[in-house]
């Protein structure tokens, strides 16, 4: 489905990206991992158009989609839950998941839509009406998702959902994760600095180092690296 090629990304004299290339799978769940500063979240950034592309490729279904505007990139299927979550904090819950339907014509889907997110996450129900700001922020992220969501993305772009969020919480929010790419089949590129959550759930990973791409297979394969389990996962 995605296809990045020698990404490059630079921030004035800072090159954030070196060169980073990567796939993900139609259907699967991919994990990025790595160090804050390793370059994660400027990948996801550039695959949403709001990190500008220095060199190399973004391929969406074949088609190249780097330096596409955001709301192009939304409309051709690929949506993000953002780090540090940026809901609207004045708008209410409601209004918040309306703002990620705001491109759709099929206004007649959307309340079925809702439905399905209040299914996974009942506590955002149950605070319909209150604004985004009030929310706790493991609400908050379930919200980001949920407004993500809204857009009916085929492609799914999560950065950081544990961040500053207590463990019950991040357990249940990564089982939503599954849950949603189990039963709508959405495929889901995760950033994520918990690698014991992050490998547990996905298909595929992607080690990245100081915007090099390091180590990658099969998550279970990852998860039994000597060097990853030293640096990520806090094995000696």
């Amino acid at each position: 489905m995605l296809d990045i090629v020698n990404l490059e990304v630079k921030y004035g004299a800072i090159t954030a990206l070196k060169g980073v290339t990567l796939s993900v799978e139609s259907g699967k769940i991919v994990t990025l991992l790595g160090a804050n500063g390793a370059g994660k979240s400027t990948t996801l950034r550039a695959v949403s158009g709001l990190a500008k592309v220095a060199n190399g490729s973004i391929r969406l279904w074949g088609q190249e989609i780097g330096n596409s505007a955001p709301h192009k990139i939304v409309a051709a299927g690929v949506s993000q839950a953002p780090e540090g979550r940026m809901i609207f904090a004045n708008l209410t819950v409601r209004e918040n998941l309306d703002m990620g339907a705001y491109l759709r014509k099929d206004r007649h889907a959307l309340h079925e839509d809702q439905e399905y997110i209040f299914t996974l996450f009942p506590r955002l129900k149950e605070r319909i009406n209150q604004p985004g700001g009030t929310l706790s922020g493991g609400e908050q992220q379930m919200l980001a998702i949920g407004r993500a969501l809204m857009a009916r993305p085929k492609l799914l772009l999560l950065d950081e959902p544990s961040l500053g969020i207590g463990p019950i919480l991040v357990k249940a929010i990564f089982e939503r994760i599954q849950e949603i790419n189990k039963t709508r089949g959405l495929t889901i590129l995760l950033v994520e600095q918990n690698a014991h959550m992050a490998l547990k759930v996905a298909h595929y990973a992607y080690v990245l180092e100081t915007g090099t791409i390091t180590f990658h297979g099969p998550a279970a394969e990852i998860a039994q690296n000597e060097q990853v389990r030293k640096a990520y996962l806090g094995e000696v």
